[in-house]
């Protein structure tokens, strides 16, 4: 049987006016076992009992308790009960000599009328996620203070000054740190080499947000390949293909930034009804959140956390997208580059886009459905097509008659 030590701290914060909850699991030897101090806000849509849906924000209590958690050598579950019987846990699991955070379950009570007024219902829902934390090395913290926003049909968590330590040694908390990759400086950018004429991007499809100081020329992204795969001898549940730059603006400073393949590792989750695309990169963290109706797919939230040449952390979403839509069982494409405002202060540029968040089968793209653009390009080169075709033919038609003419004037004069 385990022993639970709870230390409930209240903290405060730049990012929300909130309080900190840091908690100490203990095993069976009195030891330290698991550490965590983290912030977590929630937000969550539910039925009325007036037929019309409502919204609620609240916050991960301060007063909490730790029945379910435990330490094992290889998996460890962190789980804090709050309120009239609500829960949030994470499950760890070590790999080698790292550690990673394989889920969140988030189980809210709907009968709970303080947080939920005049609900339709009386269940307690569960909504499992994943987290990005992912290889911290055994014997150290991972240490996030970025706000990490994970999106779910119902529900929204958001993470910020997240200190964990899953696998704690001798009960003695480490100093070591793994930084999550949105609190990382940005390397320092190469200066270009004068010899040879920059690359530029495409100037026919302009930014919503015009910079009002020059800001360096980027080339246009590389296309990186995702996939996505259950487990190592699966085959793939979401494919995508794109080139991604994202424009953020704060006040009057405007800045590009392009997520670079060759540094972007990939995470999410398959499901049914909602799909997820985690990447992550040294300079932003993009989630993409794709929802079904069974008919029709689309992209139904995309956030962007993102380190600014400044230094600044920036960090901002929208959940209510509508783009990128196509029948389920076959894929989006738009070879065309395209812009997609996302926020006031988010821009989304995309090229070579292919993306299939559902019904992936054998790793291939099913038929692809076409953005507009890349349609019109086709019809434009089907019209040029056929009014070649018909040249031709007038052409031939004039000589045939042409010929004719000279054939019967010939044997007049003959």
């Amino acid at each position: 049987m385990l022993r639970y030590f709870v230390l409930l701290l209240a903290i405060g914060s730049v990012i929300h006016p909130s309080h900190g909850t840091e908690v100490m699991v203990k095993g069976e030897d009195d030891k330290l076992c698991l550490y965590a101090k983290l912030m977590v806000n929630f937000s969550v849509l539910y039925e009325a009992a007036d037929n019309k849906s409502n919204s609620v924000q609240f916050e991960l209590p301060t007063n909490v308790t730790l029945d379910g958690s435990k330490c094992e050598a290889n998996s460890s579950t962190l789980k804090l009960n709050f309120g009239a019987g609500h829960s949030w846990s994470m499950n760890f699991t070590v790999k080698g000599n790292v550690y990673q955070a394989d889920s969140i379950t988030f189980s809210y009570n709907l009968n709970d009328s303080t947080v939920f007024p005049k609900s339709a219902s009386n269940e307690t829902v569960s909504v499992t996620v994943r987290p990005h934390i992912t290889d911290v090395s055994m014997d150290t913290c991972y240490s996030c203070n970025s706000k990490e926003t994970i999106e779910d049909e119902s529900v929204n968590q958001t993470l910020w000054n997240v200190l964990i330590q899953a696998f704690v040694s001798n009960g003695t908390q480490s100093e070591n740190m793994t930084t999550c990759a949105a609190d990382l400086p940005i390397p320092s950018p190469t200066a270009p080499n004068t010899t040879t004429e920059a690359p530029v991007t495409n100037a026919t499809t302009p930014s919503p947000f015009p910079p009002t100081t020059p800001t360096p020329i980027l080339p246009t992204p590389a296309t990186g390949k995702y996939t996505l795969k259950p487990d190592t001898n699966s085959t793939a549940c979401l494919m995508a293909n794109f080139g991604l730059r994202v424009g953020i603006k704060q006040g009057e400073k405007y800045e590009e930034i392009n997520l670079d393949p060759n540094v972007t590792t990939v995470s999410g989750s398959c499901g049914s009804n909602s799909s997820e695309l985690v990447l992550v990169s040294n300079t932003m963290t993009v989630t993409f959140v794709f929802a079904n109706d069974t008919k029709k797919f689309r992209l139904q939230a995309m956030n962007v956390t993102a380190k600014l040449s400044s230094g600044e952390v920036f960090s901002d979403g929208n959940s209510s997208l509508s783009l990128w839509e196509a029948s389920v069982g076959s894929s989006y494409m738009c070879n065309k580059e395209q812009n997609y405002t996302i926020t006031s202060q988010l821009i989304a540029f995309t090229f070579n886009l292919q993306v299939q968040p559902f019904g992936v089968k054998k790793d291939v793209f099913s038929t692809a459905e076409e953005c507009q653009t890349d349609s019109e390009s086709f019809l434009v080169a089907v019209v040029v097509g056929v009014a070649l075709l018909v040249l031709i033919l007038i052409v031939l038609l004039a000589y045939f008659i042409g010929r004719k003419r000279n054939m019967a004037s010939g044997y007049e004069s003959f």
